[in-house]
C-alpha cells in the first residue's frame, strides 16, 4: 500500500551538515573560457552508450564485458602492440590545434561519477587494458602510469602491458597523480582533463596542486582524446527501456519525495537542484532503467524547483506506462543535451542554486559560474548612478556577497537527496528481506550442484560456477540483474579482490585450495550481495587459521552496539582485530552500504578504515560486513553478510541517546569445517549456531531434494568446547 510520507524520509532530508554558501565568482579561477556552452556529455557523440545484456540463451553470466580492445591478445607478449598503438595515436593528440597539452588524465568515471559505466564511457579501461572499475591513468609525452587500490593490484600486473607503471595508490613512497605529475613535468606545463568526467570538486583540487609547479590545467569542453582514439570501435548506445518502480517498493510516492526536498529547498534558501548521480534520479522519480551494467539506472539528469521537475534523458527510453507516471508526478521531459543550455537559463533568470561540486560534474558547474559571470556584467554595464540603499552588485564589489540578495548564487553543499537514499523505509527493507530469502534459496541449490560435481571429480572452471549461479538465480522470483561481475576465484586468483575470471585463462575448481565466492543479484524489490569461502577437501592448518580469524572480525561487527551518531570507521576496528593479533589484515574497507533494488555500492555510509567519512550510521541504513584476507599467490578468504542498522534496548541509556546495532540479511551457511574451534570463545560459537538455526529457519521452506539436504547438513551445530 502506498502512503504518505513520513518523519523518517523528511529527517533524512533536513538532517545534513551545515550550511556552506558562497557566491559563485566574478571570474573563473579554475576553468578557461568555452565557446561551446551547449553541449552534454550525450551530445558530443549520441551515438556512443552502451548496455551487455545477458547473453541469448546461453546462460552465461550478465556482465559489462569490454570490448575486444580492452583485452591484451596474449599472443602479442607482454609489449603490448595494441597498447602501444593507442598511446601512440593518443599523444600526437596533444599537439592539434585547440588541444596543446602535454599530459592527459583519463579518469574511470562517466559525466554522472558513477562507479559502473556504460560501455562506451570505459575509456581509461580501453586505453589501459586493466578493466578494474577503480583507476587512473595519466599519460605524457614520454610516460604513461595507472593508479589504482590494493583492490586490484594484482590484476593490474596481469593486465598492464609493459608500457605503462603501476602504482600503487595508498602504499608508502608512492606518490599521488598529482604528486608525480609535478615530479615528472617540467615547470609551466598544460594538463588536460574532459570536465565532464571530473566532478566540480576533484577538478578545483587538480587545478591547486598542479599550480604549485606553474602547470596549467585545460578543460577540453568539445574533445575526448580517448574516444578520438577510440573512434568507430566505440560501442553503441543503450536503447532499453525504462520501467517504473511498482510503489509497494518504493514505499513513497513520487508527489511525497519530491513535496519534501521542496521544503528542503525553501529552507536552504534555494530555488532549484541539479541532481545528476544516476541512483538518486532512479530513487527520487521511482524508476528503474538498464543503461548501466549490474545497477538499474538510466542516464539522465534531473532539475527539481520550487515548483516543477524536469527530467533530461533521451526521450526514446520513455513507455507510456512511464510518461503517465511522470505526468501524475508533475514532471517534465526534455532531452539529455538540453541539460547545460537549462543551466545556463537557470542562472539567466537569476536561480539560487544547489549544485553537490562532489558529484556535479565540473562542466556544469562551470557554465553556471559562467553565466552567473554575464548577469552581473550585464547589471553592471546598466548601472548608470548608485542607488541607496546597496545593490546586489554594490555589495558583491565591497566584498559582502549575501546568499539572500538578488541574483543568481550557487549553495556547494552534499545532496539532501544522499541521505534520504540511504536510510531505507519500511517497504524498501522488507524487499529487501523477502530478495535476500530467496537469493538464500538459489545459493542453496547452487552450492549443493558444485559440491556434488567436485565430489564426481567432474572439471568445473570459475567461468562455468559463475555461469551457473546466474541460472539458479535467474529462477528466483523478480530476479532482474547480477549487482555485479561474479568474483569466482580458486586457489591464488581468490588473492585478487576483484577478480573476474575469463573463459581463456581461468582456473578449474577442485579440492586442493580455498574457493573464494563473491556475486550478488538484483531483484525487482532487492539487491543482494555475499561472500563465501569454502574448501571441497581438507583445509590445512593455515586456511583454518586465517580463516576463523576472518569470521571472528565478522561476529564482532556482527554483535556491535554503538551509539547514535557513530561513524561507520569508528566499527572497523573490530573486524581487523582478530587478524591483528596474529600480524595479518586486508587492503579494503570493511563494509559499504548497499540500494534498495538500486546500487550495490551505495554512500554516504561506510566501514572503513579511511576515516574521512564522517557520516554517521543510522536506524534503516543498510551496510556490508566483509572481512577477509588475502595471501598473494596462493589463496583468498572473506566473508560477507549485509546487515541493516536498527535501534536496541540497553540496560542503561548513557547520554540519553539511542544506541544502535545490527539485523543480519543474509542467511547462507558459512563452512564448518574451515573453523578452527579452538581458537573460539563459547560465545563466538553460539554466534555461529544460531546464526545457522536462523538460516535453517528461515530458509529451509523455501527448499527441497539435494539442496534441502545441503542446507540441513551445513546448518548443523559446532559442539561447544
Amino acid at each position: 500500500m502506498a502512503r504518505a510520507i513520513g518523519p523518517s524520509i523528511t529527517s533524512a532530508f533536513s538532517g545534513s551538515p551545515h550550511l556552506r554558501l558562497r557566491l559563485f565568482s566574478l571570474s573563473l579561477p579554475l576553468f578557461q573560457t568555452f565557446e561551446s556552452r551547449k553541449r552534454a556529455i550525450g551530445a558530443r557523440n549520441p551515438t556512443r552508450l552502451v548496455i551487455r545484456g545477458c547473453s541469448g540463451g546461453g546462460g552465461g553470466p550478465i556482465t559489462a564485458k569490454p570490448s575486444s580492445e580492452l583485452r591484451r591478445d596474449p599472443k602479442k607478449g607482454i609489449d603490448g602492440d595494441d597498447g602501444d598503438e593507442k598511446l601512440r595515436g593518443l599523444r600526437e593528440l596533444f599537439s592539434r590545434p585547440g588541444v596543446g597539452i602535454d599530459a592527459y588524465i583519463v579518469p574511470s568515471q562517466d559525466a554522472h561519477q558513477s562507479e559502473f559505466i556504460a560501455e562506451c564511457y570505459m575509456r581509461r579501461a580501453y586505453i589501459t587494458g586493466f578493466t578494474g572499475s577503480a583507476g587512473t591513468a595519466v599519460v605524457t609525452k614520454d610516460k604513461a602510469a595507472l593508479w589504482t587500490d590494493g583492490r586490484y593490484f594484482l590484476q593490474a600486473e596481469k593486465q598492464l602491458s609493459r608500457n605503462w607503471t603501476l602504482m600503487r595508490a595508498g602504499t608508502p613512497g608512492v606518490p599521488t597523480t598529482t604528486e608525480w605529475l609535478n615530479d615528472a613535468l617540467s615547470p609551466g606545463c598544460r594538463i588536460g582533463i574532459d570536465p565532464f568526467l571530473f566532478s566540480s570538486d576533484a577538478a578545483e583540487e587538480l587545478k591547486e596542486a598542479i599550480s604549485r609547479q606553474n602547470h596549467e590545467l585545460v578543460c577540453l569542453y568539445d574533445i575526448n582524446l580517448v574516444d578520438e582514439v577510440w573512434k568507430e570501435s566505440r560501442p553503441m548506445p543503450p536503447s532499453n527501456p525504462i520501467r517504473v518502480h511498482d510503489i509497494k517498493y518504493a514505499g513513497v510516492d513520487v508527489t511525497s519525495k519530491l513535496s519534501s526536498l521542496r521544503c528542503v529547498l525553501t529552507e536552504a534558501g534555494t530555488t532549484a537542484i541539479v541532481i545528476s548521480m544516476l541512483d538518486e534520479v532512479a530513487w527520487l522519480l521511482n524508476l528503474r532503467g538498464s543503461d548501466v551494467p549490474h545497477s538499474p539506472v538510466m542516464y539522465a539528469y534531473l532539475i527539481v524547483d520550487t515548483s516543477n521537475a524536469k527530467l533530461f534523458i533521451d526521450n526514446s527510453k520513455i513507455t507510456n506506462e512511464v510518461m503517465d507516471h511522470l505526468k501524475k508526478s508533475g514532471v517534465e521531459v526534455r532531452p539529455y543535451e538540453a541539460i547545460l543550455p537549462e543551466i545556463e537559463s537557470l542562472a539567466t533568470q537569476g536561480a539560487k542554486l544547489w549544485l553537490d561540486s562532489s558529484t556535479v560534474n565540473a562542466a556544469i558547474v562551470n557554465i553556471f559560474k559562467s553565466a552567473c559571470d554575464r548577469y552581473y556584467g550585464r547589471l553592471k554595464n546598466q548601472r548608470k548612478t548608485k542607488t541607496k540603499p546597496e545593490t546586489s552588485l554594490d555589495m558583491l564589489e565591497n566584498g559582502k556577497p549575501d546568499f539572500q540578495l538578488e541574483g543568481p548564487a550557487g549553495l556547494y553543499k552534499v545532496s539532501p537527496i544522499t541521505l534520504a537514499k540511504a536510510v531505507k523505509n519500511d517497504a524498501e527493507l522488507e524487499g529487501m528481506r523477502t530478495s535476500h530469502l530467496r537469493d538464500a534459496a538459489a545459493l542453496a541449490e547452487f552450492w549443493a550442484w558444485l559440491e556434488e560435481e567436485i565430489n564426481k571429480n567432474v572439471k568445473v572452471t570459475e567461468v562455468e560456477v559463475a555461469d551457473r549461479l546466474l541460472q539458479f538465480r535467474s529462477k528466483q522470483a523478480g530476479f532482474m540483474d547480477t549487482s555485479f561481475d561474479t568474483i569466482s576465484g580458486y586457489g591464488a586468483n581468490g588473492a585478487i579482490i576483484h577478480y573476474s575470471p575469463e573463459p581463456e585463462s581461468c582456473s578449474a575448481v577442485d579440492d586442493e585450495n580455498l574457493f573464494l565466492l563473491d556475486s550478488g543479484a538484483q531483484y525487482v524489490d532487492g539487491t543482494t550481495d555475499i561472500t563465501r569461502t569454502v574448501h571441497f577437501g581438507e583445509p590445512n592448518w593455515r586456511h583454518k587459521e586465517c580463516f576463523t580469524r576472518v569470521l571472528q572480525g565478522h561476529i564482532a561487527l556482527d554483535q556491535a552496539i554503538f551509539p547514535e551518531r557513530t561513524p561507520g570507521f569508528v566499527l572497523d576496528v573490530l573486524a581487523r582485530s582478530p587478524l591483528w593479533k596474529i600480524g595479518l589484515d586486508y587492503r579494503h574497507g570493511t563494509g559499504h552500504g548497499v540500494g534498495a533494488a538500486l546500487n550495490v555500492h551505495e554512500g554516504p555510509q561506510s566501514i572503513s578504515f579511511r576515516f574521512g567519512n564522517m557520516t554517521a550510521l543510522q536506524k534503516g541504513m543498510i551496510v556490508s560486513n566483509e572481512p577477509g584476507y588475502y595471501e598473494d599467490y596462493s589463496f583468498g578468504i572473506r566473508i560477507e553478510n549485509l546487515l541493516c542498522v536498527k535501534e536496541v534496548d540497553t540496560p542503561n541509556c548513557f547520554g540519553g541517546i539511542v544506541y544502535l546495532g545490527f539485523e543480519k540479511l543474509t542467511f547462507v551457511p558459512i563452512q564448518r569445517k574451515l573453523v578452527d574451534t579452538s581458537l573460539l570463545s563459547s560465545s563466538e560459537i553460539n554466534w555461529l549456531n544460531d546464526y545457522h538455526s536462523q538460516v535453517w529457519e528461515k530458509v529451509s521452506p523455501l527448499l527441497e531434494g539435494s539442496a534441502l539436504q545441503w542446507l540441513r547438513e551445513n546448518t548443523r551445530p559446532l559442539p561447544e568446547h
